[in-house]
């Protein structure tokens, strides 16, 4: 890589929030008025202040202004969750397979613009070292290395192996040739930010001198997860490759080192994690919650996406109208709470995350039980009451057909049936007299013969829906009112995608006492979670499982068996779950799986999961529904209908009708190198295949 930058000071413009990064030409004997350098700067706190925040403000964080599709520093429609299984999006993409695609970006640039930060603080910063106190110079240290792991984590994860600039490269002192970093190993790239994380935790405070700046607890956090990615890549990766240029093994592990690369990794993974438990500066939230009440333990963890103060959180990034604000509500509010950017539902769970959840009725198979067993649709008095004894969690993540939002009565309805229910209702996807569930042919219900009349329906129109949100089929009930085919949040048909397209709406982070007037793009403020103490718990029962599969002996003396299941035990008890048997549930193979599963449930919609499964290598090769998602996979939905004779709701589960698929190969787990990056330099390698 080449990094052409001319000997240059850190410009600011005093004048707005935000400075300028420039550079000044040597024959200029006097600095412009209006901007400060290095000297200035690195002279006190308040210009320290000012460095950091421009670092800040280029970290890449995921979170409100993170988007797979658009990737960072925008919030156009995120959709957390997505390609993960845990919702659809109707911004998202069929096919998405790595980050950019609606923007054709890539974070490699920006990654090394960053670097350069880092490395200048410190390289230059112990010149000034007596403008500080000792705490003060080694906590801003620390930053630089914080700053260059998280950078080093974010390419290592999205590249394998990558140039490992970790000194200032003078350009035009040097020639230019000799700037040339080629991409290191994928293992030696790991290490550097296992050696990063390491500095940034021996010189950071305790607790962070400055609301957003980092401290040890956050670099231990974020080390225990990426170390987790590392020790897995280092044990699942099944592809490697080297450049063509510098014949180094960009992509993948040495198969003569990987083990002992992934039994260090996990190591690192488990005591940094643990050693966050062990201190007792954080805890789960329950602030909310009561043992055995439903209704508190939902609003508990609604509550704590929203409480500033709460022990949960470890590292938070804090918005504010009118400098700093997002658009996460006006996005992804359900359609009736529409907003005036008429934005609505970016972001639909799906029915396969819905079924990971405890306490509802399932077939043997695991999916929803929605048919008794003569396979007509169980009735309900209200559309709420399938998920009457699901964890309080899974409500709090996702808004059920019924639930209420801001004093509202969600309405999400895919039709009104008015066919008889003598015998029972049978199931709706019948296409000329063949039910079809599969992806082969039709499968929307504007095609089913309840809706045209046919089959055994043939002249008596028994299905009435809802095109869109203005175009509807109105039924008069028995009781003289009337009803719309499809509810104010629909879902409707495939031409509009601006509804719970999947019969549901997330609920996790949408502000539930935001005025419906400050519904719009830009006007959100709450903050995003970027580590919780959740995740730590998770990660250290993970790395645990991992340590006794490998037969790794516990680093620190204590029971891995043990460490592990008391943190999936109290995660659990807090989400309302059902308790689990014993501690052999977290042993073993099947004992991975289960804490796998705890992380997809807890973590959903937070920018984690979709990371989890493409270091499991699961991603591509997992049944869905019948498909992989290297041949191309489809989700699934569950809508409910209102039967107009019976005065009650009955659910269809199915393949969600817009038909997104998604598809992944194994060789997608790594990103492709920008083209352009790899045409001009004569050692930077694209990825092996590419």
């Amino acid at each position: 890589m080449i990094i052409m930058k001319s000997k240059y000071y850190f410009l600011y413009i005093i004048l707005g929030a935000f400075f300028l990064f420039s550079s000044c030409k040597k024959y200029l004997d006097v600095p412009p008025k209006n901007i400060v350098n290095e000297a200035d700067l690195f002279s006190n706190s308040k210009g320290m202040q000012l460095y950091l925040s421009r670092m800040y403000s280029q970290m890449p964080f995921e979170d409100f202004k993170y988007s797979p599709a658009r990737q960072f520093f925008d919030d156009w429609l995120v959709t957390p969750g997505t390609n993960e299984g845990s919702s659809l999006g109707r911004d998202a993409g069929e096919a998405m397979t790595s980050e950019g695609w609606a923007r054709n970006g890539a974070y490699w640039g920006r990654a090394f613009n960053l670097l350069r930060d880092a490395n200048n603080l410190l390289e230059k910063l112990p010149a000034y070292k007596d403008n500080f106190n000792e705490t003060e110079y080694t906590q801003y240290i620390g930053e630089a290395y914080f700053t260059r792991a998280i950078v080093f984590y974010a390419l290592a994860k999205r590249y394998g192996g990558v140039p490992l600039v970790t000194s200032l490269l003078q350009y035009p002192e040097k020639d230019a040739t000799a700037l040339e970093v080629p991409r290191a190993t994928e293992e030696e790239t790991w290490n550097q930010v296992l050696a990063d994380f390491d500095m940034a935790v021996a010189n950071l405070f305790e607790t962070s001198p400055v609301k957003g700046y980092a401290n040890k607890y956050v670099a231990l956090a974020f080390k225990s997860e990426a170390m987790l990615f590392a020790g897995s890549v280092a044990k699942y990766n099944t592809i490697t490759g080297f450049g063509q240029k510098t014949k180094v093994r960009v992509i993948g592990f040495d198969p003569a080192t990987a083990a002992a690369a992934s039994a260090k990794y996990f190591t690192e993974a488990y005591t940094s994690a643990n050693s966050i438990i062990k201190s007792g500066k954080y805890s789960l939230y329950k602030k909310k919650w009561s043992a055995g009440d439903k209704e508190a333990q939902y609003q508990n963890m609604v509550d704590m996406f929203f409480d500033a103060s709460s022990p949960e959180n470890i590292y938070t990034k804090d918005y504010k109208w009118p400098d700093l604000a997002h658009g996460y509500d006006s996005y992804n509010i359900p359609r009736q709470l529409m907003g005036g950017n008429g934005y609505s539902a970016g972001n639909c769970p799906t029915l396969d995350f819905v079924e990971l959840f405890d306490g509802i009725d399932k077939n043997p198979d695991g999916t929803i039980k929605v048919w008794d067993a003569n396979e007509k649709y169980i009735l309900y008095d209200q559309p709420t009451d399938i998920f009457a004894n699901a964890e309080p969690r899974l409500r709090a993540y996702v808004i059920f057909p019924g639930d209420v939002l801001k004093g509202q009565v969600m309405e999400i309805r895919r039709g009104v049936y008015t066919g008889s229910v003598a015998g029972g209702i049978a199931p709706l996807r019948t296409v000329n007299g063949t039910t079809n569930y599969s992806i082969g042919g039709p499968q929307t219900y504007n095609q089913t013969d309840a809706y045209t009349a046919s089959g055994a329906f043939a002249g008596n129109k028994s299905l009435f829906l809802s095109q869109n949100g203005t175009t509807h089929e109105v039924v008069t009930l028995p009781d003289g009112t009337k009803m719309n085919g499809g509810g104010k949040n629909g879902p409707f048909g495939t031409s509009d995608l601006t509804a719970a397209f999947t019969g549901f709406a997330v609920r996790k982070w949408i502000n539930p006492n935001l005025p419906q007037a400050l519904v719009l793009e830009g006007r959100s403020e709450q903050s995003f979670i970027l580590m919780r103490y959740a995740e730590v718990l998770l990660n250290a029962a993970e790395a645990a499982a991992e340590l006794m599969l490998a037969g790794v002996s516990s680093p620190d003396g204590d029971d891995l068996n043990t460490v592990a299941y008391e943190a999936i035990r109290s995660i659990r008890e807090r989400a309302g779950a059902d308790p689990l048997a014993g501690i052999s549930d977290i042993a073993g193979e099947q004992g991975l799986q289960v804490i796998r599963k705890e992380r997809r449930k807890e973590l959903a919609f937070e920018h984690k999961i979709l990371w989890d499964i493409r270091r499991w290598r699961t991603q591509h090769s997992d049944m869905l529904n019948g498909f992989r998602q290297s041949d191309g996979a489809y989700y699934r939905g569950l809508y409910p209908f209102y039967s107009a004779v019976a005065g009650k709701w009955f659910f269809d589960a199915g393949f969600e009708e817009a038909r997104k698929r998604f598809r992944l190969t194994e060789q997608e787990y790594y990103f492709a190198i920008p083209g352009a990056e790899v045409t001009k330099s004569q050692v930077i390698d694209q990825q092996p295949g590419r």
